[in-house]
């Protein structure tokens, strides 16, 4: 089997190519970034540059691949702040990577990460799949036409695509990045390390959540699904859990204990605020729930995971 992963340098990116490798060690992955961390080019075959770069497809794209997960994006604060990188990138990328594998051997499997920036403006208490995005971002304006883009290759038969509403991932490792979201892991992960974390947005905050690990799970599980899983949209709310900034700092402290509660600061931050408020934060995801995607149970099981993780990395 052959496997694209774009966005194959990023957390989500490089677990997602050791779960498809543990799963099919013959597998051939290839992975696409802007930059790797140190190791994974002994693992996989990496290509860097631009995903908009024919040249950069052409290198990456084999004519007989069978899947592509397309995780590559500039992320919601970056794109805000940059609106013709986040264009280029979540736009201009997503229509190259979808017209070369138009070329290809055979039809592949599409899967395509958006967002729950999708939805903004006006919005009901609790939303579902028959609430219509409106998205308020630059970001969510490119993952929503992106959607369009995967459900319209689909209907033409040049792609099997399906795309996947993530909530916020918590707890992502390593340094913040310029996501509106990355407050969200900086809250649980610079405590848990002893470091102070400046929280932009009032303990009241209400975030949706998922956990890496159940990521790494729904895009493998969104792969395998039959294309008769899929009958009228291609798109769908994965489900998480609803969560204030207030009770994700109290799970925390109660897996790390006082002293890392005390190292949670709130700095309010008008920009970030702004762009937050815009995402719904309660979802009935039914039709993911019968389709076989899965929820985390609880926050303080997520903070746990982290907290393991970190220690297998660190040996």
């Amino acid at each position: 089997m052959k496997i694209l992963i774009t966005g194959g340098g990023g957390f989500l990116g490089s677990r997602l190519a050791a779960a498809l490798r543990e799963r099919d060690p013959d597998a051939a992955i290839t992975l696409v970034d802007v930059a790797f961390p140190p190791g994974l080019a002994e693992r996989f075959d990496c290509v860097t540059g631009d995903l908009a770069s024919q040249k950069i497809l052409e290198k990456a794209l084999a004519r007989d691949t069978d899947a592509i997960f397309h995780l590559a994006a500039v992320v919601s604060g970056g794109a805000e702040a940059d609106f013709d990188l986040g264009y280029h990138v979540n736009l201009d990328g997503t229509r190259a990577l979808l017209e070369a594998a138009r070329k290809l051997a055979k039809p592949p499997r599409v899967v395509y990460t958006s967002s729950v920036a999708a939805f903004g403006g006006e919005l009901p208490d609790v939303l579902d799949d028959s609430t219509t995005p409106a998205p308020q971002t630059s970001y969510g304006t490119q993952k929503v036409i992106g959607e369009y883009l995967v459900a319209d290759f689909t209907r033409k038969g040049f792609i099997d695509g399906r795309s996947l509403r993530l909530p916020t991932i918590v707890v992502r490792p390593g340094k913040p990045n310029l996501a509106a979201s990355s407050f969200a892991s900086g809250i649980i992960r610079e405590p848990l390390a002893g470091v102070e974390s400046a929280c932009p947005v009032p303990p009241s905050t209400g975030v949706w959540i998922l956990s890496p690990r159940r990521a790494v799970e729904a895009f493998l599980h969104a792969h395998d699904l039959d294309s008769s899983a899929w009958p009228t949209t291609r798109v769908v709310n994965l489900p998480g859990i609803t969560l204030s900034v207030r009770e994700m700092v109290e799970a925390m402290g109660r897996v790390a204990g006082k002293k890392a509660l005390a190292l949670v600061k709130f700095v309010p931050d008008a920009r970030i605020q702004g762009i937050v408020e815009t995402w719904p934060v309660r979802f009935r995801t039914e039709r993911a729930l019968e389709m076989g995607f899965k929820p985390d149970h609880d926050f303080e099981s997520i903070v746990r995971q982290h907290v393991d993780n970190e220690k297998t990395r660190a040996k």
